[in-house]
């Protein structure tokens, strides 16, 4: 833990695997921007790896950074979390940020806690918004400025709660990825690069890295500009096909529920939601979901959404800018039909 600086830099762990930056930190880059001005502090990136890393810095700086944090160490080529743990709590020692942003990746999730336990400070896990705000406790007359409020879904997502951290600093949290929109790159920016040492000398890694395998995901829904996402409502793997046909028509992404996947209709790379992908396609069509918040929260920021549900009081109807109470057995044929036919766009295939 260290003590309360209101001067504090809001700073950004900058992920990444064999040299290449994630989209995380770029997206968090967006939010750490906002809050940085709002607290006229800089933000600064946290940039860790081996010697493939050095050339990483300008595109934070073009991204919002002010200011990038490198340390280049053999051992920090594959992460694991006990170097960079050692790492980066020496940096928050010694420089003394106030607030320190993770993706909540795979290595995000790891890495957040250990630096947090190390520091004795707090940390709140898969917020989906992050704001500055003023927080005075129960009973207390002392009214903290500036705090950064951590927003997330909790007890499974039926409320949203805000967290605060006034005094065991720095304020931590990570964030779900998709939910904070990538900042243009300005190749003008101009930004600091501090080169700090890893302080590594004589350590040995825990675990030695033989060897490593990645499995791509099979689509890329954040990229997505049309997305048709099935859920329980579907009702078997073999109806989910309609999903796919009507996606093969509007050459568009296949998404589907947390129901969906947990029921083995779609697999969990095609996941949105709370616990898959958070996405904001030009279109989202939802048929057979219901429309919890859970799957809200990763969809409701599409530009258009259009529901298909038999259930007219299905939760979904409250995000969807077009709503169709119905059988999807009977609707997506007949939409499916109407565009193979040449309707062309949705509102013509709907009436046909």
């Amino acid at each position: 833990m260290i003590e309360v600086n209101r001067a504090g830099e809001v700073w950004v762990f900058a992920e990444q695997e064999d040299g290449q930056l994630s989209e995380v930190p770029l997206e968090l880059l967006s939010k750490g921007r906002e809050l940085a001005d709002i607290l006229k502090v800089p933000l600064a990136g946290v940039l860790l790896g081996d010697k493939r890393v050095e050339s990483l810095h300008g595109a934070l700086v073009s991204h919002g950074c002010d200011k990038v944090y490198l340390v280049s160490d053999p051992v920090l080529g594959h992460y694991q979390s006990d170097p960079y743990r050692r790492v980066i709590c020496r940096l928050i020692e010694q420089y003394k940020p106030q607030i320190v942003l993770y993706g909540a990746t795979p290595i995000g999730r790891d890495l957040a806690p250990t630096v947090a336990s190390a520091m004795k400070c707090g940390l709140t896990a898969d917020c989906t918004d992050l704001q500055i705000g003023d927080h005075k406790p129960p009973g207390s007359d002392v009214t903290h400025k500036n705090l950064l409020l951590q927003i997330r879904p909790a007890f499974g997502g039926n409320i949203i709660a805000t967290i605060v951290n006034y005094d065991r600093w720095p304020q931590m949290a990570t964030v779900r990825e998709g939910v904070m929109i990538m900042p243009t790159a300005d190749a003008s920016r101009k930004g600091e690069v501090v080169r700090c040492q890893a302080g590594l000398e004589g350590y040995k890694a825990p675990l030695e890295i033989i060897e490593t395998h990645r499995k791509p995901k099979r689509v890329n829904l954040k990229a997505a500009r049309i997305i048709v996402a099935g859920g329980a409502g579907v009702g078997s793997k073999e109806s989910f096909k309609l999903i796919w046909d009507l996606a093969h028509c509007l050459g568009a992404a296949v998404g589907g529920s947390r129901a969906a996947v947990d029921l083995g209709y779609v697999d969990h790379d095609h996941q949105v939601g709370q616990t898959g992908t958070t996405v904001r396609p030009a279109l989202y069509i939802a048929a057979g979901i219901s429309g919890a918040v859970q799957h809200r929260a990763g969809m409701e920021g599409a530009a258009k959404i259009v529901a298909i549900n038999s259930d007219p009081d299905a939760p979904i109807f409250q995000v969807a800018h077009y709503g169709i109470v119905g059988d999807l057995n009977v609707v997506l044929p007949r939409m499916i039909k109407a565009i193979r036919s040449g309707a062309g766009t949705i509102e013509q295939a709907l009436k046909a």
